[in-house]
């Protein structure tokens, strides 16, 4: 077995240790909660009505959060076709599994990692900590729902974390 192989295995044996999506209860109830929250039309009807709502400061934030989620989202969908790694098996997630059936790398993680980016850049003080923590439990909610392997959501994290500190870069 190739070192590849290895690690895809070692990948998939964690996946399958962090999975909750067949286990009915309270933390699977917050894992699809949590999973959910990083979606895209979320985040786009959020920031825009804070940009709609804000002062003049957070309708700044809210502008530059929504152009560089529509660049990290357009990132991801590159990379996804451009590896076309197939999601794990499973039910839960249809919308997903029918819209997007490529898994690497996790847009959910990329997304939540890049708005805890730019909160931390921007100076948005609790905002930031509390986006810190919630990418952090979406990416880990994506790998319990049985929708990404573990190494999906490490490199959406680091496309994330890329795409924040290159926006708060351009930002200047």
């Amino acid at each position: 077995m190739s070192l590849f192989q290895r690690l895809l295995a070692w990948d998939a044996a964690w996946s399958r240790r962090l999975r909750v999506a067949e286990r009915p209860g309270v933390l699977r109830t917050a894992a699809a909660m949590l999973a959910h929250s990083g979606d895209s039309w979320f985040w786009f009807v959020g920031l825009g009505l804070v940009w709609l709502r804000g002062d003049a400061a957070w309708k700044m934030r809210a502008l530059v959060a929504l152009v560089a989620v529509f660049v990290t989202a357009v990132g991801v969908m590159a990379l996804k076709f451009t590896i076309r790694r197939r999601r794990p098996a499973g039910e839960w997630g249809g919308i997903y599994r029918a819209t997007d059936p490529h898994s690497f790398p996790s847009g959910h993680a990329a997304r939540a990692f890049l708005l805890a980016v730019l909160a931390w850049g921007m100076g948005t003080g609790w905002l930031a900590v509390v986006l810190a923590v919630w990418a952090l439990l979406v990416a880990l909610a994506r790998v319990a729902m049985g929708v990404h392997y573990l190494s999906d959501v490490l490199a959406g994290m680091v496309v994330g974390l890329t795409m924040g500190g290159l926006t708060l870069a351009l930002m200047g």
